[in-house]
């Protein structure tokens, strides 16, 4: 049994504990926005994203859906199908010789002052046991093509229930596991992939999220933040 002086103490544990939990949930550190705002880029060159996933649709999947954040933000985006077909004239045809490619001589063909880089880490339908979901993480770096300073960096990851699936309600353990089979064909079926690669875009590329891409001079919000 506790003593009466042991009682006293317990508002002060907790204080204690409501503290460190609260220290445990800071804020991570503000982005160093110090080159971005230097470059001030207004043109982007965005590359053929690296794809570490096992579905050859990632790469294509996730760049077809580049350009509207981008372009939403303040910038202009090099029109990504003509520069595919210039790299392919050079005889480039693979994202990872594009990402290879010097920021000079990237600048020297395209003109552009900055360059994005991008890697597929997730894409595709997840089987859960009792649930099946759409996944599509990537991450990304914004590099200058006059210097090769790295301006910005970042990543997002997003899902198939972010757009509003219907949901398939609850059974049994066997209803659960055919009802996740049928989902996960389902999500294959309707290329859902591409959607959810749509929202991990606008989460990694908008402007005016806590440390992402700053707005660009095309944009009425240019040096707000």
């Amino acid at each position: 049994m506790l003593k009466f002086s042991s009682l006293k103490c317990l508002p002060v544990l907790a204080v204690a504990a409501m503290l460190a939990a609260c220290a445990g949930l800071q804020k991570p550190a503000s982005y160093d926005y110090t080159a971005f705002r230097s470059a001030k880029p207004k043109s982007i060159l965005v590359l053929p994203p690296l794809n570490e996933t096992a579905d050859v649709n990632a790469t294509n999947g996730m760049l077809s859906q580049m350009t509207m954040p981008l372009a939403e933000s303040g910038y202009y985006v090099m029109p990504v199908a003509e520069v595919a077909e210039t790299f392919r004239q050079n005889g480039v045809t693979m994202a990872a010789e594009m990402q290879a490619t010097s920021p000079k001589k990237l600048h020297e063909i395209f003109g552009a002052d900055a360059a994005l880089y991008t890697k597929v880490t997730q894409y595709g339908s997840v089987y859960q046991v009792v649930d099946a979901n759409t996944v599509v993480a990537a991450s990304a770096k914004l590099v200058s093509l006059d210097n090769g300073d790295v301006l910005w960096e970042g990543r997002a990851s997003a899902n198939g229930k972010e757009l509003g699936n219907v949901d398939f309600g609850s059974g049994s353990i066997v209803g659960m596991l055919v009802q996740a089979a049928v989902k996960q064909v389902a999500h294959s079926l309707s290329d859902e992939s591409q959607k959810v690669a749509g929202l991990t875009s606008e989460k990694l590329l908008s402007a005016g999220q806590p440390n992402g891409l700053l707005y660009g001079p095309h944009s009425p919000k240019y040096g707000s933040d």
